[in-house]
């Protein structure tokens, strides 16, 4: 399925809409638009395997480069606008991208791109003049009513955060056949774990150029649903746009959760969000207490998916299971789960390790990256793929996250998992944000350290950092509480909400050199 499905039987009915100008896009013009800029693509010399560059805010024309690149067979690579200049031209160079498309509401960033890679000849921007870019508009117009005949089946080619160096291309292998043949897991998982028809109305908060936003919305309208996409994260603004559009369904990263459940009450309370029967949430995990606060608010709705940009697998968790198995992220529903050590051997359940999904597709790879890509598979076995993260299974195969490979401490040879003490922080009453981190300590290799970034009209003083720490080893075990605590203005998140420890964890070993 594809937008072109929905177009015959429904061209009127909204493929997206701007949760804040209330903005338009009907199938029928996404079929039409997408259809001429693949037509159009294609002339300038694109063939399938090939990448076109997208860099934009959250705009609807994000969804036209994203349907005329899987119906023509190309790869569409999504760039950060956050990024400086020199690292969103080094995306486009690193892609080989033979054709840049740029949204005037990055046009500053869009003007300096187009300076550093003037090999790329193909390059138009929408919603406005950007210098160094061809009209969009006309550039659909140039077709007339040329289509292409054969329209095989694109992909994304996204690229990793970054926070930990240079960011790396994903690449999947392209499924065979055309656009309007099954090829897609996702549209599958869609469609039967999650139950999504055409009669959804999806809310999008986060920024489209990351994975999840960007192929959930491109799932929904494989569909025929309807996606309201927020110009940015706002906690209220959310609240509002799921009362105002009927919002049956959402994506959310548990720090929206927590930004959510900060407002007062009696904000929370002004708006009606009767109409959600699902609230997906993923990216990070969800501290437990966030997430029985929200299913006490919005009811037992609330499922979880662990997954990562390289599509290696998926768990699935729902409310339901979520009272019996508290704190765990699911069971396998794409790809069978394998726990295993640093030599890897497969642990047994209960056993931290590793995180590998198995899968009998044939697996990603980092583009231009053959050793990431080598570090990424077992030993082993080709097949089995994982991203760094660890964890353990239960007797019941349900898959419990402990933190990235990464971002483990070792205290005194103990391993101590940040996630967790994280956890019992989130919801501190004067805590707004925090990430905790391993400083070096002569005695113990490491030591736990909080980075707090206070609520609004609370004061930092040695009485709170003592408070903070004593509410931690009320919790969970007093040799995981941190040994000091940092407070800051401002903690470093992603536009997705999630945090970039790397950068933080840079930023204290620059300040010990």
């Amino acid at each position: 399925m594809y937008p072109g499905t929905h177009a015959k039987s429904a061209p009127e009915r909204p493929a997206a809409i701007m949760a804040g100008s209330g903005r338009v896009l009907t199938y029928g013009q996404l079929e039409d638009n997408s259809a001429r800029l693949a037509a159009a693509l294609h002339a300038d010399g694109l063939r399938p395997g090939d990448v076109v560059a997208l860099l934009t805010d959250n705009a609807v024309e994000a969804f036209e480069v994203y349907w005329a690149a899987l119906r023509s067979g190309l790869y569409v690579t999504a760039i950060n606008w956050h990024l400086a200049p020199e690292e969103a031209a080094y995306i486009v160079s690193d892609s080989g991208a033979k054709a840049v498309i740029c949204s005037g509401g990055v046009r500053d960033l869009g003007e300096q791109v187009a300076k550093l890679v003037a090999g790329v000849q193909h390059r138009y921007a929408f919603g406005g003049p950007v210098d160094g870019y061809g009209s969009y508009t006309e550039l659909l117009e140039s077709v007339g009513d040329a289509r292409l005949a054969d329209q095989p089946r694109g992909g994304e080619m996204l690229y990793s955060s970054g926070t930990t160096g240079r960011p790396k291309g994903i690449k999947p292998h392209l499924p065979p056949g055309q656009i309007d043949e099954a090829g897609d897991p996702l549209v599958g998982l869609l469609q039967h774990a999650f139950a999504v028809t055409d009669k959804d109305v999806y809310l999008s908060p986060a920024p489209i150029y990351h994975t999840a936003p960007l192929k959930w919305c491109g799932g929904i309208q494989a569909l025929g649903g309807t996606v309201v996409l927020m110009e940015r994260f706002d906690a209220e603004q959310a609240l509002a746009a799921i009362e105002k559009y009927r919002v049956t369904a959402t994506q959310m990263v548990p720090t929206m959760f927590v930004r959510m459940l900060q407002l007062p009450d009696e904000v929370r309370a002004r708006y009606d969000v009767s109409a959600l029967r699902l609230a997906v949430h993923a990216a990070a995990p969800c501290p437990p207490d966030v997430k029985d606060a929200m299913i006490d608010w919005w009811g037992p709705i609330l499922v979880e998916y662990y997954g990562a940009t390289e599509q290696h697998g998926t768990t699935i968790m729902t409310a339901a299971e979520w009272q019996t198995k508290r704190g765990s992220v699911g069971r396998a529903v794409l790809g069978t789960l394998h726990i295993c050590d640093d030599d890897g051997v497969e642990l047994p359940p209960g056993q931290v390790g590793t995180i590998y999904f198995e899968r009998e597709v044939a697996p990603f790879v980092y583009h231009n990256d053959t050793e990431k890509t080598a570090e990424s598979r077992h030993r082993e076995h080709d097949n089995w793929c994982t991203v760094g993260d660890l964890g353990y299974v239960d007797e019941d195969g349900y898959l419990f996250l402990t933190d990235r490979k990464a971002f483990m401490i070792i205290s005194g040879g103990v391993n101590i998992y940040p996630q967790e003490i994280e956890n019992v922080l989130t919801l501190h009453p004067k805590v707004f944000d925090v990430a905790v981190i391993g400083i070096p300590d002569a005695e113990m290799g490491e030591q736990v350290k909080a980075v707090v970034q206070l609520r609004e009209g609370v004061r930092p003083s040695d009485d709170l950092a003592a408070e903070i720490v004593a509410y931690v080893r009320e919790r969970i075990a007093h040799y995981k509480a941190p040994r000091s605590v940092d407070f800051v203005d401002e903690l470093p998140r992603l536009a997705t909400g999630k945090l970039a420890k790397r950068v933080l964890i840079n930023q204290y070993v620059e300040a010990k050199q």
